[in-house]
């Protein structure tokens, strides 16, 4: 687990002391020895950069530019034909879309059509396309097929994974092969498969022993069977198409893993650069909490409690605990349970807050990666104890996409 350090709060406390709080900020060494990591673990297989995890164009540059990286994998349509204007030669959508005009778009300018490539797994999706086709739109598409990922039990009655494609079976994949490539304007490239269970599920959870011990069983268990079917399903869609350029697995809690697997020959990863909190529990490697926000401490309502102002950002995901943040430094603050992390105040508990005065900071981590930036317009990029630039978040460039 990763330990909060006396000694970065003084460095962040004295880069930012020019700035108000709110306020967000990425340290680059963090972030530059995350990416380093990412690489290690990937063993030469290039690491297409979830944007969803940065959600800020200038550290997708940043990254994009270190050996080992290659291509974006987006989140929406719109976004996936934004990042391409801006320069973004190689995009991978990672989720089916229903945006008709921006199909329209895509199939409309051949400089877009070659950069970006959209995912289906339903002929469905095919026709909802070619129904968003203009009169100029002619361009041929690029396709990538998802396969479903899960790991069925007991016959199918129990299912451990995030519930996204229907194709399962390595035939069911192969048959949208052929139905894809039998129609005009629309080619095959590549195949993805997102192991959530075993790339975004903790392994080493704190005390609690016997369930991160049947974490480990169910993500052992799931890699095998994955690899196998995984390699299956490449087999066959390779029959059907044999110039296909890419087979897309991983995440960050997998990297090391899937890469091993001889079908896969590129792996996803976002959230290992930043280091979000969910990302702690794991065996499989340690990274170095890189993206931080700060909240002012505006109330002293007591003996051990200041109150900061906002600070509630919940994460997507099934509501819990641990979709909050996680007051980070100075550490031991823990919030109050009858509020929690509020819309516009959040008391915070704990011996630490009768040094805080008015004004002073408390440095929190997100459960999870680019959701932060949806809520700041810009990130403060720090460097030793300065902020060496200051960069804006999709957010602060006018873009929501979701």
């Amino acid at each position: 687990m990763n330990l909060p350090a006396g000694g970065d709060r003084a460095r962040y406390d004295r880069a930012t002391a020019h700035l108000d709080a709110p306020l967000a900020i990425v340290d680059l060494a963090a972030f530059d020895a995350n990416a380093d990591d990412l690489v290690r673990r990937a063993g030469g297989k290039p690491i297409r950069v979830a944007s969803k995890s940065v959600r800020c164009r200038a550290l997708l540059e940043r990254v994009l530019a270190r050996p080992g990286f290659a291509g974006i994998m987006s989140y929406t349509l719109a976004e996936s034909i934004w990042l391409a204007r801006s320069g973004f030669e190689d995009v991978l959508l990672a989720y089916p879309s229903a945006d008709r005009a921006g199909f329209a778009e895509l199939a409309g300018d051949p400089k877009l059509a070659a950069a970006v490539t959209v995912m289906v797994d339903d002929p469905a999706q095919l026709e909802l396309i070619d129904g968003s086709r203009d009169g100029a739109g002619t361009h041929e598409i690029r396709v990538c097929l998802e396969l479903d990922t899960a790991l069925h039990l007991f016959g199918g009655r129990v299912r451990v994974g995030a519930r996204r494609s229907p194709l399962r079976d390595p035939a069911a994949l192969a048959d949208l092969a052929r139905t894809v490539s039998a129609r005009p304007g629309f080619r095959v490239v590549g195949i993805m498969g997102y192991e959530g269970h075993v790339a975004g599920v903790g392994d080493a959870l704190a005390g609690r022993p016997l369930r991160s011990r049947a974490i480990r069983l169910m993500q052992a268990t799931a890699r095998k069977e994955l690899a196998a079917r995984r390699a299956e399903a490449v087999r066959a869609v390779r029959a059907v198409v044999p110039d296909l350029e890419f087979v897309n697995g991983g995440g960050t809690g997998s990297v090391r893993q899937t890469a091993a697997e001889d079908a896969v020959t590129e792996i996803a990863a976002g959230s290992g650069l930043y280091v979000p909190r969910l990302f702690d529990n794991y065996t499989s490697f340690r990274g170095r909490p890189a993206a931080l926000f700060a909240q002012p401490v505006v109330r002293r309502p007591g003996v051990g409690v200041v109150t900061v102002l906002g600070g509630g950002y919940p994460a997507s995901g099934a509501a819990g605990a641990d979709r909050l943040p996680v007051p980070y430094l100075p550490q031991g603050l823990r919030y109050d349970p009858q509020e929690g992390a509020g819309e516009v105040q959040t008391p915070l508990l704990g011996s630490p807050a009768d040094d805080l005065l008015i004004g002073d900071r408390v440095w929190f981590r997100h459960a999870k990666a680019g959701e932060l930036c949806e809520r700041f317009d810009a990130l403060h990029l720090i460097e030793g104890d300065r902020v060496t630039a200051t960069v804006p978040t999709y957010r602060g460039e006018g873009r929501t996409f979701l």
